[in-house]
């Protein structure tokens, strides 16, 4: 196909199939999904085979992900060429795909349905009772935790729940991935809202954990970007679940119309006195302990007893037992996770747990075994007495909660962090902000930055010296020295490791291949003791 019919091809996440409203899985046929591997695309792969479609896909090369489709018996294609969707009758795509791609050029030409990935995520809500989680941060986390609330105490139409994350969750028994076609009655789900997709979605629980300016790629202001979340909120079909404590959700919560707030649920540690107008939405307080003393289990690192408002919830499920409360209930909660922001989050995974009619009791005591979803805080070893965390933190707001949480586990350590700006953009609306924040540590490299879908040349004054140049005047500076950029990852891991003494923490700290410098660490970490011994 020549250049110019590759022109006409347009591709936008928020356009909708022409026959989405009479879709079902079966209906689909082949699907093919492009870059099958990527952490979106797989969990979907995986629960659409699971409920018996014929999935194939491709990507660039094998990554774990694509590798563990393979062994479900699902086709991998290495690489992207039009043959691959010879005969695929619906190819699914995500935002990171462009519309030269060949398989999309090949699926234009023969006719096949085009879906984005959200398409497929909002046609599985149709049959299930589905929770979604939205916000700048700390939805891998929330939605993983609804999904281990469920599956260790889910009864009735809530035992076994579909999951769609894009993280894998930590529970006692181990890890589990972030996708799975269960037989229950319920779909927990992240809601990526960068390229506005979310308003596809008309989940029974809405959660929306903060809305903090991002992704201005793609909406330009602020305020498009929070509206996006209004529209989201006023999609639910049953409640909305909002964190009191971010001032965007507020706003969201203050732009709702009156009917679809009062089956808002605000959750915040502040009380009602200091958060004002809640626009007829009721409040769930959290009373944070400044130690893990509001639970008897030794083993929790964080503690909060979280007050239920009267009346909360809905009819109990199907099969359920207890249901919504109908008094004022005080649940105490512990956590085997650090950090206030942690708190909060299994708050809004509790707190959706007793809308579909759990027990929040039960909730909660579920939500105490969570041992975190993949890359969020996971502590990956402790060599010569100096511990190696990595973290997919890569906004802000993140980074000084990630930091906020590693002073409390680790209190009066040296904390260490190799920090991976993630996209040219985000470095340069947030550079300031991303200084602040990084501010927290006792020393930080700062290295060269993960493009994701961008272009350097496009960004040709941005780098990881634009962080560091920004942090120059900073009134709290750590230390003279403190930070600094070293665009190879692989050299400033090494230095690191190499100037850390007994009790430090190193924290790999980025969305993109960051994660990859963890077992770089630990192995000169004990490289260097071998020599010293």
């Amino acid at each position: 196909m020549n250049d110019a019919s590759t022109s006409s091809i347009v591709l936008e996440p928020t356009s909708r199939p022409a026959d989405a409203d009479s879709l079902t899985p079966a209906s689909l046929g082949v699907t093919h999904f492009i870059g099958i591997g990527g952490a979106g695309m797989s969990v979907l792969a995986e629960i659409l085979h699971e409920k018996g479609v014929a999935v194939q896909g491709s990507d660039r090369e094998l990554g774990p992900k694509a590798r563990r489709l393979q062994e479900l018996g699902i086709t991998v294609f290495v690489g992207q060429q039009a043959e691959h969707v010879a005969n695929a009758d619906t190819v699914v795509w995500s935002s990171a795909i462009k519309p030269d791609n060949p398989e999309i050029v090949a699926a234009v030409a023969r006719g096949a349905r085009l879906m984005h990935r959200s398409d497929v995520l909002a046609l599985l809500m149709k049959s299930a009772k589905a929770v979604t989680v939205a916000g700048a941060h700390g939805k891998t986390t929330t939605s993983a935790m609804i999904a281990h609330i469920l599956l260790h105490a889910g009864e009735g139409e809530l035992a076994d729940p579909s999951y769609a994350i894009g993280g894998s969750i930590q529970g006692p028994d181990g890890p589990l991935d972030g996708g799975h076609a269960g037989k229950g009655g319920v779909l927990v789900a992240e809601a990526d809202e960068s390229d506005g997709s979310l308003a596809k979605y008309h989940p029974q629980v809405a959660v929306i954990t903060n809305v903090e300016a991002e992704h201005l790629d793609h909406y330009g202001t602020a305020e498009a970007y929070r509206q996006a979340f209004v529209e989201h909120a006023h999609h639910a079909v049953g409640h909305v679940v909002l964190c009191g404590d971010d001032e965007g959700a507020l706003a969201v919560l203050r732009s709702m119309s009156p009917e679809a707030a009062s089956h808002a649920v605000v959750y915040a540690t502040h009380d009602a006195d200091q958060l004002g107008d809640l626009n007829g939405a009721t409040l769930a307080h959290i009373e944070h302990e400044s130690e893990a003393s509001a639970s008897s289990d030794a083993s929790a690192v964080e503690s909060f007893t979280l007050h239920l408002p009267a009346g909360m919830g809905g009819e109990p499920a199907q099969g359920a037992q207890g249901g919504a409360p109908s008094e004022a209930r005080d649940i105490t909660v512990g956590l085997r996770i650090p950090g206030i922001h942690n708190a909060r989050n299994a708050s809004a995974a509790i707190i959706a747990a007793t809308l579909l009619g759990m027990d929040p009791a039960r909730a909660a005591e579920a939500a105490s075994t969570f041992r975190g979803a993949a890359r969020r805080f996971e502590i990956k070893g402790t060599v010569s007495s100096v511990t190696v965390v990595d973290d997919y933190a890569h906004h802000p707001t993140e980074i000084a909660a990630l930091l906020d949480a590693a002073r409390r586990r680790f209190p009066g350590s040296v904390i260490r962090v190799l920090f991976q700006p993630h996209l040219f953009s985000r470095t340069m609306f947030f550079a300031r902000h991303f200084a602040e924040a990084l501010a927290k540590a006792d020393d930080v490299i700062v290295t060269g930055i993960f493009p994701a879908r961008e272009k350097q040349a496009d960004y040709p004054d941005v780098g990881p010296q634009t962080v560091v140049d920004a942090a120059a005047g900073l009134t709290h500076d750590p230390a003279e020295g403190w930070i600094s950029a070293v665009p190879d990852m692989c050299q400033a891991a090494k230095m690191l490791a190499m100037r850390s003494s007994a009790g430090d923490v190193i924290i790999t700290v980025g969305a993109g291949d960051i994660t990859d410098m963890a077992p770089v660490l630990l192995s000169v970490l004990k490289a260097r003791g071998d020599r010293e011994s």
